[in-house]
C-alpha cells in the first residue's frame, strides 16, 4: 500500500517537472522567434483637431455676412417697394384731382358758354331797344376807354428818361406804351419825345411819324436803350409838343409819362404856362388833351425823394383835368 502510495507521489513530481519544463521551453522558443524580427515602435501622430473647427467657423462667419447682407438688400427692396406704392398712391390722387378739375372745367366751359349765349341775346335786345330809343342815326360824341377819351388822330409819348425811370421802371414804361398803341388801332401820327422835348428819330423832328405796324414795333424796339439826359421836368416836352404839332382842326393827345417833379419847380407856374399855350376854345376844350401816368419808383428810396412823387402826382392831376385828360397813379412800377 504504502509503495503504491510511493509510485503515485513520484508519477505526480514527474508530471509536474514536464509541465514546467515544457513552460521553459516554449518561452524560450518564443523567445528565439522573435529575436529574428525588428523591434517595432510605436509612434502617434498628434492630430490636429482644431483645423476643422476652424474651417467651420470661418464658414459660419462666411454665412452669417452673406446673410447680412441678403437682409440689407431685402430691406432696401422693401423700402424701394414702399417707396413706389407711395408714388403710385400720389399720383392716382393726383390723377383723381386733375379729373376732378377737368370734369369741373368741363361743367363750367358749359356754363360759360351757356352764360355766353344769353349774353348774346341780352346785347342784341338791348341794342334792338337802344336803337329804337336813340334812333338810327344816332353816334356817340367821343369814345372813351378806361376813363380815357380815344378820339384823337394824332398821339404824342412825353417820357421821363432819368435814371430813376431807365434802371428801374422801363419794362413796365415799355408795356404801358404798348397798350396805348393798342387802345389806338390806327392812327394819322404818333411822335415820341423825352420829357425835355428830344426827339427819339430826330429824322422825323417837328413832323409826324406815319402809323404803321413797322413803325409801332421800331418804337418800341428803339425805346428799350433809349435814355437821353432829363431833368425829370415835364413842362418843357409839353410847351414844344403843343407848339410843334398843334393844327387847327386836329385832334391831338398827349401822354406823359413820369415818376417826380422836382421841389425847385412851381406847379402853380406850370399850370399857368401850359394854360397860356394850351389854350381853350369857344367850345371850352383845350387844344390837345394831356394824359399822364405816374410810376410810384421814389416810394421804395429814402422817405425824403417822396415829395417828388407827390408833386408830380398834383402836377399831372391838375394838367389833365384841366386839358380834358386823365391822371393814372400805378401802384406798382414792376
Amino acid at each position: 500500500m504504502s509503495r503504491r502510495r510511493k509510485r503515485e507521489e513520484d508519477s505526480s513530481s514527474i508530471a509536474f517537472l514536464d509541465v514546467i519544463s515544457c513552460g521553459f521551453g516554449a518561452i524560450i522558443l518564443l523567445l528565439m522567434i522573435t529575436e529574428n524580427s525588428a523591434p517595432v515602435s510605436l509612434e502617434f501622430t498628434a492630430v490636429q483637431r482644431d483645423q476643422p473647427i476652424a474651417e467651420l467657423q470661418q464658414t459660419l462667419f462666411e454665412i452669417r455676412g452673406e446673410t447680412e447682407i441678403a437682409n440689407r438688400d431685402l430691406n432696401a427692396r422693401r423700402e424701394q417697394l414702399s417707396a413706389y406704392r407711395d408714388r403710385i398712391a400720389r399720383l392716382e390722387r393726383e390723377m383723381s384731382n386733375i379729373q376732378g378739375r377737368f370734369e369741373t372745367s368741363s361743367q363750367l366751359a358749359e356754363e360759360v358758354s351757356e352764360e355766353e349765349n344769353r349774353l348774346a341775346i341780352a346785347r342784341q335786345s338791348l341794342t334792338a331797344e337802344m336803337q329804337r330809343l336813340l334812333g338810327q342815326d344816332f353816334t356817340r360824341s367821343n369814345n372813351v376807354i378806361g376813363g380815357i377819351p380815344v378820339d384823337s388822330e394824332y398821339i404824342i409819348f412825353l417820357i421821363d428818361t432819368s435814371g430813376s425811370m431807365f434802371y428801374n421802371a422801363w419794362p413796365r414804361v415799355l408795356d404801358m406804351i404798348s397798350e396805348v398803341l393798342d387802345v389806338y388801332p390806327e392812327v394819322r401820327g404818333i411822335q415820341v419825345m423825352n420829357d425835355m422835348g428830344d426827339y427819339m428819330f430826330p429824322a422825323y423832328r417837328g413832323q409826324w411819324i406815319p402809323d404803321t405796324p413797322a413803325r409801332r414795333q421800331a418804337i418800341i424796339s428803339t425805346l428799350r436803350n433809349w435814355s437821353p439826359f432829363s431833368n425829370s421836368s415835364p413842362v418843357e416836352g409839353i410847351t414844344r409838343a403843343i407848339s410843334t404839332f398843334y393844327q387847327p382842326g386836329q385832334k391831338v393827345s398827349i401822354y406823359v409819362f413820369g415818376d417826380d417833379f422836382q421841389p425847385g419847380g412851381s406847379i402853380t407856374r406850370v399850370v399857368e404856362t401850359v394854360d397860356r399855350i394850351n389854350q381853350a376854345g369857344s367850345d371850352g376844350s383845350r387844344l390837345v388833351r394831356i394824359h399822364a401816368v405816374g410810376f410810384p419808383v421814389l416810394f421804395d428810396l429814402d422817405p425824403r425823394y417822396h415829395e417828388s412823387v407827390y408833386r408830380f402826382a398834383t402836377l399831372m392831376r391838375e394838367l389833365a383835368e384841366r386839358n380834358g385828360g386823365s391822371f393814372v397813379g400805378l401802384n406798382s412800377y414792376q
